[in-house]
């Protein structure tokens, strides 16, 4: 409300100011009202993007996990520089973001990886990128410079606060220790510090395996097995939305929701939205707001067709 009181201030403001410059002639005032309306067209557009996320869980962090797909060794690669977008992305938006466990290719890139963002609205953004993320080029791991395809998943869930009461039954956990095979340092490579959760009712599996002592990697563990349930839960809610948007796709192979093409040319297009870029290296490196904000004004038009 008070955002919509700002706007109303700035717009009257604006009104004056281009009044008194046509009166008096006044080009300073003119050029004044003009930078107010842009400013104007900036809070609408900040507050367009906050009427999408609207959803229970959006204003919430995210985890977000990547994992590397059908492609061999390109697929891992594939999975490493989705895993440096997410992060600039991050970064480009002030979040804090820390990796809680990765599994590293033996060759080059992640097989996979879950992070932690937080930041406000975080989980709103990044569930726009829940589905299969395809990348064709020229394989730099093919002598013969042959063009490749593979893909990676990506997965989104709200970080659960303490706000947020998730039961969860001890007897319903499977917990396991290993020795972490990631970073981190001799002292979590040696030791079994690595914590392995598994919610035995849903079948939901997760893995921390960077903090240093077993005991920080469990409290991470569970952190993102209440994200993943709640989750679910919200799923759950939404199904009968979901059911009547017939145009959803499933997260699986072949049903990738953006294609990111380096050769023969060079263009990243939303199969959902049917948005395209033509500057790959920028969206490689962080560019995603124009995406995540087509998919989520195009999914809010669905529900309201829907509801009526």
């Amino acid at each position: 409300m008070h955002a919509v009181l700002d706007l109303e201030g700035q717009l009257e403001d604006a009104e004056v100011m281009i009044e008194l410059g046509e009166e008096a002639a006044d080009q300073e005032s003119l050029e004044e009202a003009s930078g107010t309306l842009d400013a104007v067209q900036e809070l609408c557009d900040v507050l367009e993007v906050r009427r999408l996320l609207g959803d229970e869980g959006d204003r919430a962090g995210a985890v977000l996990e990547i994992n590397s797909g059908a492609g061999g060794t390109d697929a891992s690669d594939w999975a490493g520089m989705l895993k440096r977008m997410y992060l600039r992305w991050s970064e480009e938006h002030g979040f804090k973001s820390r990796v809680v466990d990765e599994q590293a290719h033996d060759e080059a890139g992640i097989k996979s990886c879950t992070m932690e963002i937080e930041g406000e609205y975080a989980y709103g953004y990044l569930k726009a990128e829940i589905g299969v993320h395809r990348l064709v080029r020229i394989s730099p791991f093919d002598a013969s410079a042959r063009r490749h395809t593979c893909f990676a998943s990506v997965g989104a869930y709200p970080i659960v606060d303490d706000e947020i009461e998730i039961e969860i039954n001890p007897a319903d956990l499977k917990t396991d220790t290993m020795r972490a095979s990631g970073a981190g340092g001799q002292h979590v490579n040696t030791t079994d510090s690595a914590v392995r959760i598994t919610h035995l009712p849903t079948g939901v599996v997760v893995k921390c395996s960077n903090e240093r002592s077993q005991h920080k990697n469990k409290a991470t563990a569970m952190k993102a097995l209440k994200s993943k349930l709640y989750q679910i839960e919200i799923e759950k809610r939404q199904a009968a939305m979901d059911a009547a948007n017939a145009d959803k796709k499933k997260i699986e192979w072949g049903s990738q929701i953006r294609n990111y093409v380096i050769h023969p040319y060079r263009m990243v297009k939303d199969t959902r939205t049917g948005l395209e870029a033509g500057d790959v290296d920028k969206v490689l490196d962080g560019a995603l707001d124009p995406f995540m904000e087509s998919w989520l004004a195009q999914r809010a038009g669905e529900a309201e067709r829907t509801e009526s």
